[in-house]
């Protein structure tokens, strides 16, 4: 492969054309990262903080929130950075740094959040078990597992793609760098190597999609058939949070990544789709889980008065 296939940077697409927007941008952009900040923070403090709260569904919470912070912090300074003082370019180690920090926390967290399903199911569907199942070497045996795969992943998918020759260029049609983008400016014969590692990390998305789906059928299915109207509303206030995150991930990340190629053609669909897919997700995400649930409202509330008081 010769030099003059690696770019030295690459040219980001900008939010907007104009100072005056460009700096709407940049204010909108800090006002939902300082959100998402404050959000995952009191989540990730309350739960580390609070005894009543260490149970296997707040462990995988916690872990959901740094995923939702790190990913977040991947892609939003850089882009304000890039209205702030408009600029569009970003150097070929910082692009390829990027793109592995996104598979890294993206992948995790879907892996995280379907653990949280099959909790989930445990704690519903097989009450009696759910101390010998969910121990809390199991949970930690399963984060763990989580983070290194993915991270192995995103090593191999990131040395991958950054090992092809560029011959289209350098310009992304995104404000950042992800992969996708990256192998569209690939030489076609090159693009070829990728397709093994995608149709794998395809196959292993959709058994995943298809286990969230079963374990919530199963769910709702053992939930209908308790008697009490109680004991339904609580066991549905514990699912529900987590069905609407899993909602809001899997359907702005499959709209971003298969749709049509004369939607992939119009920029302002593609930059909507990724704040959609990147941006707001981590920062409603805390709102979701504390909006039925009275006991992680109550720690986090508690939390809050402590700070107050100091």
């Amino acid at each position: 492969m010769s030099n003059s296939s690696i770019p030295t940077e690459f040219l980001l697409l900008a939010f907007a054309d104009t100072r005056q927007l460009q700096l709407l941008h940049f204010g909108l952009s800090l006002g939902i990262y300082l959100a998402a900040l404050l959000g995952n923070g009191l989540t990730l403090t309350a739960i580390a903080c609070n005894h009543h709260l260490h149970t296997p569904m707040y462990f995988f919470l916690l872990n959901l929130a740094l995923l939702d912070l790190c990913s977040i912090s991947t892609t939003v300074p850089k882009a304000m950075a890039n209205s702030l003082w408009d600029q569009t370019t970003i150097s070929y180690a910082c692009c390829a740094t990027q793109a592995f920090l996104l598979v890294f926390f993206i992948s995790a967290e879907f892996y995280i959040l379907t653990i949280m399903a099959y909790d989930r199911y445990i704690a519903i569907c097989k009450p009696l078990h759910y101390g010998t199942i969910m121990t809390s070497r199991a949970c930690v045996n399963m984060a763990a597992a989580v983070w290194g795969s993915t991270f192995l992943y995103a090593v191999l998918h990131t040395a991958n793609t950054f090992s092809l020759p560029l011959c289209q260029g350098n310009a992304l049609d995104q404000f950042f760098c992800e992969i996708p983008q990256i192998l569209k400016l690939s030489c076609s014969d090159a693009y070829l190597r990728e397709g093994g590692l995608l149709v794998v990390s395809a196959g292993l998305a959709f058994g995943c999609f298809v286990f969230l789906v079963l374990s919530y059928v199963l769910i709702f299915r053992a939930v209908l058939r308790i008697a009490s109207e109680q004991d339904q509303h609580k066991a549905f206030s514990t699912c529900l949070p987590h069905l609407a995150v899993v909602s809001m991930f899997l359907s702005t990340a499959f709209f971003a990544y298969l749709k049509s190629p004369s939607m992939s053609s119009s920029q302002s669909l593609n930059l909507l789709l990724a704040v959609l897919y990147l941006v707001v997700p981590p920062a409603v995400n805390p709102l979701v889980y504390s909006i039925r649930n009275q006991e992680f409202k109550d720690a986090v509330w508690n939390l809050m008065t402590v700070f107050q008081k100091r």
